[in-house]
């Protein structure tokens, strides 16, 4: 025994002096000697006694193999040992370590009630079995004043360290290690002949994974495809005496380079395991729309929702469309197209791209074209001429004022006549007059008899003033009722007038679906009020200081506003021909659209669904190395009002815009792994559309725990770039990226396939050599694991607490001699 305190020692004398002097003064000698042993065994505590002893108490970690290589069934017999060593434990200490690369805490699911739950380590982390840093782990983890003990339960199948060196090391720290041998995976009468998948694709799109499989007889699979931690899918499988080949699908939304896992297992014929490195690149869409903002948010949330990087615009980008996999142009007057970006899209989608045509009411059909230009190529379908039973109606409003005199009036009158002639009999026109009042020159009729209209309007003659506001209304007004596809209302006019409530007017015939375009000719305008009504009515404002430009300008707006091919009217798509991209929609149930643009389909292109009269809905080709595509409805709530809350909705555009995207990528990028050297080799072949870059980028290495390494990437050849870098004998999945995006140096990812996952059975000797060497046991009972074979640990017991303990129980005890004599009195009186 020993004192922290031995001068407090000294003081323990006066305890019982000061009893041998009261004894013989009190009554109370038993309160007195109660009292006096109270403070003896204060001041003893205060003195801090300590008993030196030997612990024999056992501390013990078990480390359970979670790697890849162990089967199901080692997990449950894994799970079996450690409830019976959990049994026996008793007074001892005891901790579960799972470990396979690396030693890790159990996971809450893997404790339950009924006992352990083990789960194999998942990731990169369960694709190896190191022995010694598990083993060198849990001697450390042993709590201080224990015998400690290590009991290892695994299949020693060890791919990484050495078990040899963490052996010497528990035998130098006098750590017996006691093993469990586990059956590890049987190797299967399956046998993987070959395992491929593409080495690039897009996020979210439905990628194969085809094997093929060589069995000894027929039998039934079952494959499970996982990634990231997370399961893929699963499919059942009927597989034939010899080769068999497999086709599997699957679909990631993550970008990058990841490892897809597949595990093939057959009833009487084990399990296969198989991993491949997939680099997956979210798709970038250029999406053209002069819709008002806020229409499309249905069609855009789908995209978005599709993994797509989606760039939204409201003009023709002056950049080339290259550095995007698709374009969408949305309700687009195709022929308002610059020609260099028609030849652009063209040049596009030969070289791999994809464009996708969604109509509505901008589409105009030009009578008489003949030069055929990049879009005419490159769409699978052309507008139809118009044919709509209830034509259009346009109403030309003409400024007779007498400023209008002479060369005005002349092209005024021949600019009313060109558009009288180009409209069909089924259309209707109507001229309006304007001075300090208003007057109709031809009432709104069909333009059947044009011969009689042509003459009315060639005795128009000009006087008076200008007052535009009462002959806007008179027109608005008459066109309002009438029951045609489209109305458009044209203001030509020299001067300057008050403006009334036109712009009131101009907004409510905008809500009615009548389009007013105004021309002001000359310098005398109000030009700010002329573009405010042609704006405020969705048409356009023209502005002329030459007139001699009128009738063309007057003839193309009309056009434009009423050269639509459109039918409005309630009906259902129907399925003319079964493809992909209708897989899951559910196109039977689809509602009826109410509207959509007459196109007729080319020769050679995949009309897919149809409306009425056989006229195309979805129609796509190939061309070149692309594909385009034109839907001839709207994806937004006027046309398609009821799709958008159709629950087909969001899977037929998802498969649409998938549909789009290249089968090949504009640089072919590989990363291989050379036996010889020990190196990982990358090549970049770029394609024609891809430009040499001006300086290489940074490129790095990442590959499993903590490996990363610069890439020197050099210039081998025209478009032709190859880098390397050693990685020695490592294994598993290695990306190759660069420090910033490059369109030139894409991300790619290579798996070497790691020893786990082709190692079968177990290592019964190394654990043997490993228990034995150490002072452990080879399969030991439960109670043999606690027993601490004569070892005992040096420890010191503190004797003070016990100490000061008694001194309370004396104190009480001193109490209760002195009361209870008035204690009982209190309770007999009650």
């Amino acid at each position: 025994m020993s004192f922290d305190r031995a001068w407090v020692l000294l003081l323990t004398p006066l305890p019982l002096l000061w009893l041998a002097f009261a004894w013989k003064r009190t009554e109370r000698r038993i309160g007195l000697a109660l009292k006096a042993a109270s403070l003896l065994a204060v001041l003893l505590a205060l003195a801090e006694p300590s008993l030196n002893t030997f612990e024999t108490k056992v501390g013990t970690v078990v480390l359970v193999d979670t790697s890849a290589s162990v089967s199901a069934a080692d997990l449950t017999k894994a799970a079996s040992i450690v409830g019976s060593l959990e049994s026996a434990r008793g007074r001892h200490w005891m901790r579960v370590m799972p470990f396979a690369r690396e030693p890790r805490d159990l996971a809450p699911e893997e404790s339950t009630a009924q006992g352990l739950a083990l789960k194999r380590s998942g990731g990169e982390s369960g694709r190896s079995t190191d022995l010694e840093a598990a083993i060198r782990d849990a001697a450390g983890s042993i709590p201080a004043g224990m015998v400690p003990r290590v009991v290892l339960v695994s299949d020693g199948k060890e791919n990484r360290g050495s078990a040899a060196r963490a052996a010497w090391q528990s035998q130098q720290q006098g750590i017996p290690v006691d093993t469990f041998a586990l059956n590890g995976r049987p190797k299967p009468l399956l046998r993987l002949e070959s395992v491929s998948a593409p080495a690039t694709v897009f996020t979210g799109e439905r990628f194969p994974i085809d094997l093929v499989v060589s069995t000894p007889r027929a039998t039934k699979a079952r494959v499970e495809l996982s990634a990231e931690g997370k399961a893929l899918g699963a499919q059942d499988l009927e597989l034939s005496t010899g080769e068999s080949r497999v086709r599997l699908h699957a679909s990631l939304g993550i970008g990058g380079a990841v490892e897809v896992q597949g595990k093939l297992s057959a009833q009487d014929l084990g399990e296969l395991r198989f991993t491949q490195a997939v680099t997956l690149r979210r798709p970038r869409l250029l999406y053209l729309s002069q819709d008002p903002a806020g229409s499309e948010t249905h069609l855009l949330n789908v995209l978005r929702a599709s993994q797509f990087d989606v760039e939204y615009t409201a003009a023709v980008p002056v950049k080339p469309v290259d550095a995007y996999q698709a374009v969408v142009l949305n309700n687009w007057d195709l022929e308002a197209l610059p020609p260099a970006f028609k030849a652009d899209l063209e040049g596009f989608v030969q070289q791999g791209g994809g464009v996708l045509v969604i109509a509505g009411e901008r589409n105009v059909y030009v009578e008489n074209k003949t030069l055929e230009d990049g879009m005419d190529r490159l769409l699978p379908a052309k507008l139809a001429p118009p044919r709509s039973p209830e034509g259009t109606c346009v109403v030309l409003i003409v400024d007779k004022s007498s400023s209008m005199e002479g060369k005005k009036m002349e092209l005024a009158r021949l600019a009313s006549i060109g558009v009288v002639e180009n409209l069909r009999p089924i259309d209707q026109v109507g001229v309006l007059i304007f001075d300090n009042s208003f007057q109709w020159a031809i009432p709104i009729r069909k333009a059947e008899d044009r011969q009689m209209m042509k003459r009315l309007i060639a005795g128009i003659t000009p006087d008076g003033g200008t007052q535009i506001a009462p002959a806007l209304a008179e027109a608005y007004r008459k066109i309002a009722p009438i029951h045609a596809t489209f109305k458009h209302v044209v203001l030509l006019t020299d001067g300057i007038s008050e403006e009334g409530d036109s712009l009131a007017l101009s907004k409510e015939a905008a809500s009615q679906r009548v389009t007013i375009s105004t021309v002001g000719l000359g310098q005398d305008v109000n030009r700010p009020y002329l573009e405010k009504i042609a704006v405020n009515a969705k048409g356009r404002a023209h502005f002329l200081t030459d007139p001699s430009g009128l009738e063309q300008i007057l003839l193309r707006d009309v056009m434009e506003h009423t050269g639509t091919t459109a039918v409005e009217k309630p009906l259902t798509p129907q399925i003319l021909k079964r493809v992909e991209i209708l897989d899951g929609v559910g196109m039977e149930t689809a509602p009826a659209l109410k509207g959509y643009v007459r196109f007729v389909s080319k020769p050679s292109a995949d009309t897919v669904l149809g409306m009425e009269q056989k006229d195309p809905l979805f129609v796509r080709w190939q061309y070149g190395l692309g594909r385009s595509a034109v839907f001839t409805s709207d994806a937004k709530s006027r046309w398609a009002a009821d799709w958008v809350a159709w629950k087909g909705f969001d899977r037929f555009w998802a498969n649409v815009f998938r549909d789009l995207l290249p089968h090949t990528q504009p640089v072919d990028a590989t990363l291989q792994y050379d036996q010889t050297s020990g190196e990982l080799v990358a090549e970049y072949h770029l394609s024609r559309q891809v430009p040499e870059p001006a300086k290489i980028p940074d490129i790095f290495v990442v590959g499993p725990g903590s490996f990363r390494k610069p890439m020197a990437v050099k210039k081998v050849a025209q478009g032709s770039y190859r880098g390397v870098v050693p990685i020695g004998g490592q294994r598993g999945l290695f990306r190759v990226r660069p420090l910033e995006e490059s369109r030139a140096f894409p991300e790619v990812g290579f798996y070497r396939q790691e020893d786990e996952l082709i190692d079968y059975g177990s290592d019964v000797e190394l654990l043997k050599r490993i228990s034995t060497f150490t002072g452990g046991r080879f399969q030991p009972s439960a109670s043999q694991v606690f027993d601490s074979g004569g070892r005992a640990i040096p420890s010191t017991l503190s004797l003070w607490p016990g100490l000061l303990a008694i001194a309370v129980g004396l104190n009480i005890a001193e109490l209760i001699n002195r009361k209870w004599r008035g204690l009982v009195e209190f309770f007999r009186r009650r």
